[in-house]
């Protein structure tokens, strides 16, 4: 079989052996990664690995297309270069920018604009990775909240936030629905959901997922669990589950239990969507035509790796997703947060920006806690600090379809994505 260019490319050369040493570093390393959660998990029982599915929201699992034996999968398969992605962990990062080296200029008022309604029926406010606030049409929706200092199932390691959250859980208007694209811990966040337990709201998940909520103490009448393509409303707004391209899991041996999904948010005059985190997938297209034009889409753009490029889509693809979906303005997100990629941290930005040039695309850049209404708003302001990093060029991420070079996702490039 085919294997993509770089996966295999140093077996038999000179660095062979520095390799096969690595890949027992590898091991071992995976091997003391288990032990400490599994110590973690018996020491604590670790709620905030949640529950697996069972009973009728099993079977309801078990009846969706996207279920194969025991987990779910993607149609279209993900690539990775594990190999190179542990060795490059075990050898340590290169790139000095990975994180900040002064405080963002976070808008911490944030709370004082939800006084009055927005004036054009749409407005978002993004606090940072893909934590947002989507008022449309007079419903209120939370997306994939993270208050929490840490992604992670304990308080002590995992990736550390670089800023507190620009505003306070209790702060916030009344939520209508909380939305979750999927379980991994900078989305679904343990200590934010179960401070959400006293709350009205409905949370809308992807089926499996509900175990976990239940778990935490959220009432079984509040949890909607949806597959791709099914629908709910929340007083008069349609949420609509739609394709991605990735996985799930709480770093514990049963991955890929509960479904990972976007979201349409369609109301009477305005419509949005949230990609979640995605590679590049063959039903983007089908999500614009059957649900869009959308007035904003919030895309995950950033902590990507070309040795894993379908796991994520990466600045261009993220540009390309937003015109497959029919978006008219597009918010990147999943970035300036948290560090989960080597690249530099402003560089999601940068290459948004860069690619959206070459297509025409309007995007808006808000700095974290500040607030956009994307039908008036024409611009933002640059607010991040300028810092060395790649283009598309130097750098490219490109998914793939089957996993071999061949038959990789392609887009074209212009001048104006170089810088």
């Amino acid at each position: 079989m085919n294997e993509p260019h770089g996966a295999m490319e140093l077996a038999g050369s000179g660095r062979g052996n520095r390799w096969r040493s690595l890949l027992a570093w590898s091991g071992l390393a995976v091997t003391s990664l288990l032990f400490v959660l599994s110590s973690v998990f018996l020491l604590t029982g670790c709620a905030a690995f949640g529950s697996k599915p069972s009973g009728d929201r099993l079977l309801r699992v078990q009846q969706s297309p996207e279920w194969h034996g025991d987990h779910f999968e993607n149609p279209q398969p993900m690539w990775a270069d594990a190999r190179g992605a542990w060795g490059r962990f075990l050898l340590g990062p290169s790139n000095p920018h990975t994180v900040p080296a002064a405080p963002l200029p976070v808008v911490r008022d944030a709370a004082s604009t939800f006084i009055g309604p927005p004036a054009s029926g749409l407005r978002v406010t993004w606090f940072g990775h893909s934590s947002a606030l989507v008022e449309i049409d007079g419903s209120k929706v939370l997306i994939d909240p993270l208050w929490s200092d840490r992604a992670s199932p304990v308080t002590w390691a995992g990736p550390k936030r670089w800023y507190p959250p620009p505003v306070a859980l209790t702060d916030l208007p009344g939520i209508d629905a909380v939305v979750i694209s999927h379980d991994h811990h900078d989305h679904l966040d343990y200590a934010t959901i179960v401070a959400m337990k006293s709350w009205s709201t409905v949370f809308v998940v992807p089926l499996g997922l509900g175990a976990h909520l239940s778990r935490w103490g959220i009432p079984e009448h509040r949890i909607i669990e949806l597959d791709w393509w099914q629908s709910t409303r929340v007083g008069t707004l349609e949420l609509v589950a739609t394709p991605a391209r990735h996985a799930s899991g709480r770093i514990t041996t049963k991955s890929n239990r509960t479904l990972w999904a976007g979201y349409a948010l369609i109301g009477a005059q305005h419509r949005a969507w949230y990609s979640g985190d995605t590679g590049f997938h063959d039903d983007l297209p089908r999500i614009g035509e059957r649900l869009g034009p959308f007035d904003v889409t919030l895309i995950e753009a950033g902590q990507y790796d070309a040795l894993w490029p379908d796991t994520h889509l990466g600045p261009e693809l993220a540009v390309e997703a937003h015109r497959l979906v029919r978006g008219k303005a597009m918010i990147p997100v999943h970035w300036a947060l948290l560090k989960l990629g080597e690249h530099t941290w402003t560089e999601p930005a940068e290459r948004v920006l860069a690619a959206a040039r070459c297509r025409a695309v309007k995007v808006l850049v808000p700095r974290p806690g500040e607030s956009v209404e994307p039908t008036q708003t024409a611009e933002t302001s640059r607010w991040w600090p300028e810092l060395p990093w790649n283009t598309a060029s130097e750098n490219p991420v490109i998914g793939t379809k089957g996993g071999v070079p061949s038959d990789r996702v392609a887009i074209d490039s212009c001048p104006a994505a170089l810088r």
